[in-house]
């Protein structure tokens, strides 16, 4: 009778093993496919964003692997304005600015794209260094653009916020 019991004690063992195998190996699938398409990867949930004060939307930014920004703007302020440069990196400071010689006129209203196909690229930096990174990381850091009234010929200095993540 014993020998009977001990092979049922057996039994239940390996039956309860190969159970909870199973469903260990099912949840280990499960959790790699989530890996894989990314769900444990917090850059997968931010959406980019580019916020300028009051009187300049952002309508478009993209920021290439190679640290290369493009930023479409829009100025609603009272009179034209002439960009004179423009700057990004991750600490607000206006080093490393992109100086545009004859300007960039914005009428009141309208839009102006700057990109790397201007005479040279909008780099945004970070730490001293052009901001490099793999598609999908994320660069955050503030966009300074130095601009003239057209009416008045004051100059002024305006810093956005940007959020991008890497194309």
């Amino acid at each position: 009778m014993e020998n009977g019991t001990g092979n049922k004690k057996a039994q239940s063992a390996m039956e309860y093993l190969i159970t909870y195998g199973w469903a260990i190996l099912i949840i280990a699938i499960a959790l790699g496919v989530l890996f894989e398409l990314g769900l444990f990867n917090p850059s997968s949930f931010v959406s980019t964003s580019c916020i300028f004060p009051a009187d300049f939307s952002c309508i478009y930014s993209n920021l290439a692997s190679n640290g290369t920004l493009t930023i479409n703007m829009e100025q609603s302020t009272s009179s034209p304005i002439n960009i004179t440069a423009i700057g990004c990196n991750s600490n607000a400071s206006l080093t490393n600015m992109v100086s545009f010689p004859n300007g960039i006129v914005v009428q009141i209203g309208s839009n102006v794209t700057i990109s790397g196909n201007t005479t040279e690229a909008l780099s945004c930096w970070s730490n001293s260094t052009i901001f490099t990174g793999k598609p999908g990381s994320i660069f955050h850091g503030y966009v300074l653009i130095n601009y003239t009234d057209e009416q008045t010929g004051f100059p002024h200095t305006i810093s956005g916020t940007v959020l991008e993540k890497v194309t």
